[in-house]
């Protein structure tokens, strides 16, 4: 007994609009639309999270309380690409031996790229 991600949600006011952001970002497409209201992304890797996009109708307030952190080889390539498709650049923050870029999506959404070691 257990329990296994199945799927990211993300709440948003435009579905579509935002799954295009997020194609562009991850490199997938859509694999399910429901009429605009609940869209469902391909997974990027086999048995890999699936992101998803849902309709609400009220806009989002304050900070997001979880966000997703991606791993890259190249952090400022992959930030500037990002940034070239709609997120915006929210912090940079080092450590020793670790160092992250916060982004946000075109909505606010906020999320982080690192490089695969740290």
């Amino acid at each position: 007994m257990g329990i296994e991600l199945g799927m990211i949600t993300i709440d948003c006011a435009d579905p579509r609009g935002l799954a295009a952001f997020w194609t562009k970002a991850l490199g997938v497409e859509v694999d399910q639309d429901h009429d605009g209201e609940f869209l469902i992304l391909h997974a990027k890797a086999e048995n890999g999270p699936v992101f998803a996009f849902q309709r609400v109708p009220e806009a989002r307030v304050g900070k997001n309380r979880v966000h997703m952190d991606f791993g890259t080889d190249d952090m400022e390539k992959e930030v500037e690409r990002l940034i070239g498709l709609g997120a915006k650049k929210v912090d940079r923050h080092e450590m020793p031996g670790f160092a992250w870029t916060v982004l946000a999506d075109p909505v606010g959404n906020e999320f982080c790229v690192a490089t695969h070691e740290g």
